[in-house]
């Protein structure tokens, strides 16, 4: 992207207040997981550090576990505008009786859009600790629903709702998309 796209604008705030208020919306605390570095702690909001450096977004999902210190917990990554509430409200719906619920896009899994478990730590420390940085490296040791098709249809069509921003490119479509 170029800079921190957290921070782009986005609907009259950012990407990562727009991502805040949809988690609060279903959750009744929101964490801001920064990366290497501390940031964004003008949201007032606990903001955590990687606990493990380099390790991408596994390593954000494992940091996120780790400051849950038990029970589940909703992920969202801020360059996924378009997910809704009803989405995550199904999410966290679907996650009873499993360690995780990641959705399932036209596109193949969406893992920084899920509920994930603290069963999950364990496997992720281990994939972690073999250096697999996979997100999904970790699943044949967990017990992950993939929510497909069948589970979140009628929330609208899955593949607009997982648009991304990873580009200058994306982020001007998007907000074009967003302006209708």
């Amino acid at each position: 992207m170029g800079r921190d796209k957290a921070l782009l604008p986005w609907n009259g705030a950012t990407l990562l207040d727009h991502a805040v208020a949809r988690l609060g919306a279903v959750c009744a605390s929101v964490r801001v997981l920064s990366g290497a570095e501390r940031r964004y702690e003008d949201r007032g909001l606990a903001v955590e550090t990687d606990a493990m450096p380099d390790a991408g977004p596994l390593g954000g999902i494992y940091t996120g576990l780790l400051g849950m210190g038990g029970g589940a917990g909703l992920f969202l990554g801020v360059d996924l505008p378009f997910v809704t509430v009803d989405l995550l409200r199904r999410l966290l719906d679907l996650s009873s009786g499993h360690d995780a619920v990641v959705p399932i896009s036209p596109r193949g899994p969406e893992p920084l859009c899920a509920v994930y478990g603290s069963a999950c730590l364990e496997p992720i420390r281990r994939r972690l600790a073999a250096g697999d940085l996979k997100v999904t490296s970790f699943w044949p040791d967990a017990d992950v629903l993939q929510a497909g098709a069948g589970h979140l249809s009628d929330l609208g069509p899955l593949d607009a709702m997982f648009r991304n921003v990873n580009s200058p490119a994306d982020y001007e479509r998007a907000r074009a998309h967003a302006g209708r």
